[in-house]
C-alpha cells in the first residue's frame, strides 16, 4: 500500500485510513481536507492509493481489481494499527468506500474488530440512470458501524434510495445529507465546501 501519513500533534490513539474513488487518487481535495481535519482532532490518518491506482496513474479499475484493492486496504489498516495504538477506522470515497464496506462484510472471524467503523462518502449505490443495478448484496453481512455521507444531487444514489438500502445493514448506520452536492460532495476543482470536513468529523464522532 502506498500513501501519505498525517500525524496529530496530540494523538488520541485513534487511526483512520482514507482512500479514493475510481477516477482519482489519494490527492483528492476532499481526502486532503478530511485528513487534516481528523488529524487536528487527534487521529493518525493514512491517505492511500489503492493497488489499481498504483499500477496505472489514470483510468478506472477493472472488474477484476476489487479483490486486490480490498487486500490493500486490509494491509493499510494493519499497518496503521501499529501507529495508532487504538481503534482504526476506514473511510472511502465512492469506489473506495464500496471496497471498504465489502472488506468489512467479508471479514473472517480472525479479523473481528480489525476495523472499528466505516466512513462511506458518495457511496455508488447504482450506476447513474440504472437504479435497478444495486450494489448492496454485501450489506446483509455488514456488521460495522457506518456513517454514509451523500449529496442530495448524487446520480449514483438519491437520499431516498440510500435510506432504503440502509435497512439492509444489521449494524448501526447514520446518513448525513450534503444539500445541493453531487457525487464530488462540493469538492471539485477549486470549489470546496470548507465546513464539510468538520461536520463529517462531528457526525462520525456521534456514531461511535
Amino acid at each position: 500500500m502506498r500513501g501519505l501519513l498525517h500525524q496529530p500533534v496530540k494523538p488520541s490513539g485513534r487511526g483512520l485510513v482514507l482512500t479514493h474513488g475510481a477516477g482519482s487518487n489519494c490527492q483528492a481535495p476532499l481526502l486532503i481536507a478530511l485528513a487534516e481535519c481528523f488529524a487536528e482532532a487527534g487521529f493518525v490518518v493514512l491517505r492511500c492509493d489503492l493497488p489499481f491506482r498504483q499500477d496505472r496513474p489514470y483510468g478506472p479499475p477493472s472488474p477484476h481489481d476489487g479483490k486486490r484493492d480490498r487486500a490493500g486496504l486490509r494491509n493499510a489498516v494493519i499497518a496503521l494499527r501499529d501507529l495508532a495504538r487504538g481503534p482504526v477506522f476506514l473511510g472511502g470515497l465512492s469506489y473506495g468506500g464500496r471496497q471498504a464496506s465489502m472488506l468489512c462484510a467479508e471479514q473472517a472471524e480472525s479479523d473481528a474488530g480489525l476495523i472499528a467503523g466505516l466512513l462511506l462518502m458518495s457511496y455508488p449505490l447504482h450506476p447513474p440512470g440504472k437504479p435497478n443495478q444495486l450494489r448492496t448484496q454485501h450489506f446483509f453481512h455488514l456488521h460495522t458501524p457506518t456513517l454514509f455521507v451523500q449529496g442530495t444531487r448524487d446520480p449514483f444514489g438519491t437520499i431516498e434510495e440510500i435510506q432504503e438500502a440502509l435497512r439492509l445493514i444489521p449494524a448501526r448506520t447514520e446518513l448525513m445529507h450534503v444539500e445541493g452536492a453531487g457525487h464530488d460532495l462540493g469538492f471539485k476543482g477549486k470549489t470546496k465546501r470548507s465546513e464539510l470536513p468538520a461536520e463529517i468529523l462531528r457526525q462520525f464522532d456521534n456514531l461511535l
